[in-house]
């Protein structure tokens, strides 16, 4: 343990990022990685940078999020020099695809209260409108929304980068850790991280980045981070010559020419398999957006577990019984990876104060009696 050693529990996009940018604001970081044994989000994820949509119903979020689109850009050329690994960012613009006119009604509803600063610019497109933007699309859909700040990248290669990023930075990469102990040293003394072969961490901070396992270790050291799976499936064709030049809501054509198709949203637990209904209903509804895709073959599919709070909004909070130990959760891990870089860990390295407003995205939000949630999945 160094003097000001940050501990960094969770080896996922967000786990990451803030390892970087802990890094980056000059601290030692230790690292402590499930691998791949973990309900990994980060290697299941659908890879949109996608602003729209974001922080309805919760201000805050929505500028947390278009503030977090601003960063990306520069993330991925900073990586790519730092690194050599390109993310496949694309940030071109993207489309929400509705199959009814109140789909389509409520969509405008919906974003016009997230656009209530101006800052979130969309446009409502009906179905000639859109068709003239993605030939592709098909007779069923009835119309969708744009916004020229969206787009995609590789998750994978944007989780290979941190990492690569980490290491090149000089921080250390610990695989194949359990974490099922945090605590605190004493006061000025530090906090330790225990997994469950027995090996022990410890450093002047600590940073609970660990996804689902967040909601048994926060209150650990007197946070609330309750945190709940929500399986999401993904289908993978294979390439075909470029026919979606935008990344829409339940796909995307990635760099090498596949089509990546989704979502599902299912409560099964820790269950991160596939099933046929879901895989046939994406199937269904990925035709009947673009008919091209009714004779091509599927390649791939696979479950994944999205991290969701209850209102579906991240957690970043500092413990008030700890100083020195806090939380980050969020199922936006490509989205806001940006800003966890930038923004969180500065604020965590003691750099820079805490971004404005951040006691909105307190795990205590969800213990008032009076708030209801939704996570909209």
């Amino acid at each position: 343990m160094s003097s000001n050693e940050t501990i960094v529990v969770g080896g996922g996009l967000v786990g990451a990022a803030i390892a970087y940018g802990v890094l980056k604001s000059g601290g030692p970081v230790t690292l402590l990685d499930q691998g791949d044994v973990a309900h990994r989000a980060s290697r299941g994820n659908f890879g949109l940078v996608w602003l729209q949509s974001k922080g309805a119903g919760f201000p805050r979020y929505a500028r947390w999020s278009r503030d977090a689109v601003d960063h990306w850009g520069p993330l991925a050329s900073e990586l790519r020099e730092l690194t050599g690994v390109d993310v496949d960012l694309q940030q071109n613009g993207g489309f929400w695809i509705g199959f009814s006119e109140k789909e389509v009604v409520e969509r405008e509803a919906m974003l016009a209260k997230i656009n209530a600063d101006g800052r979130t610019p969309f446009e409502m497109l009906d179905h000639q409108a859109l068709k003239a933007r993605l030939p592709a699309i098909g007779p069923k859909v009835a119309g969708g929304s744009w916004c020229p700040l969206d787009g995609h990248a590789n998750p994978l290669k944007l989780l290979h980068a941190l990492h690569a990023g980490i290491k090149a930075l000089g921080g250390r990469i610990c695989s194949a850790v359990d974490v099922g102990e945090v605590r605190s040293l004493g006061e000025g003394r530090g906090f330790q991280a225990k997994s469950s072969d027995g090996r022990q961490w410890s450093g002047a901070k600590i940073v609970l980045a660990a996804g689902l396992s967040n909601s048994a270790l926060a209150p650990q050291l007197g946070l609330h981070a309750p945190v709940l799976p929500k399986r999401g499936q993904v289908l993978i064709t294979e390439r075909l010559k470029k026919f979606l030049p935008y990344p829409t809501n339940k796909a995307r054509q990635t760099t090498e020419g596949t089509v990546q198709l989704g979502f599902s949203a299912e409560d099964v637990g820790l269950d991160d398999g596939t099933t046929v209904e879901a895989i046939e209903s994406i199937a269904k509804r990925s035709v009947a957006t673009f008919p091209i895709l009714s004779s091509v073959k599927l390649v791939r599919a696979w479950g994944s577990l999205r991290v969701l709070t209850p209102d579906g909004s991240p957690v970043y909070q500092e413990s008030a019984r700890y100083p020195g130990a806090f939380t980050a959760t969020s199922h936006s891990g490509v989205s806001l990876a940006g800003s966890h870089a930038y923004e969180i860990a500065p604020w965590i390295a003691g750099v820079k104060p805490a971004p404005d407003g951040i006691g909105e995205f307190a795990g205590e939000r969800f213990l008032d009696p009076n708030r209801k949630f939704s996570s909209a999945y």
